[in-house]
């Protein structure tokens, strides 16, 4: 179980308080989600549109690149 959660407005990471999805996340999504990207790009893309709403001053390529862009 991981401690690496969005704590929310600020989408920060509990476990390290980096920007959430922090590397370790990332790394653990891509384990979990091994056979399964469409849905990892799924439930990543649900979490960017939640974080769109806390984070509107963030530039949304950010938001994009940071919650999809490493997906690939």
């Amino acid at each position: 179980m991981t401690t690496h959660h969005p704590i929310k407005p600020a989408w920060t990471c509990g476990g390290c308080a980096g920007e959430w999805p922090c590397q370790t996340r990332c790394q653990e999504l891509r384990a979990e989600y091994d056979r399964a990207p469409v849905s990892m790009a799924l439930y990543l893309a649900a979490q960017l549109v939640d974080a769109a709403h806390d984070l509107a001053h963030v530039p949304a390529r950010h938001l994009r690149y940071r919650f999809l862009g490493w997906t690939r």
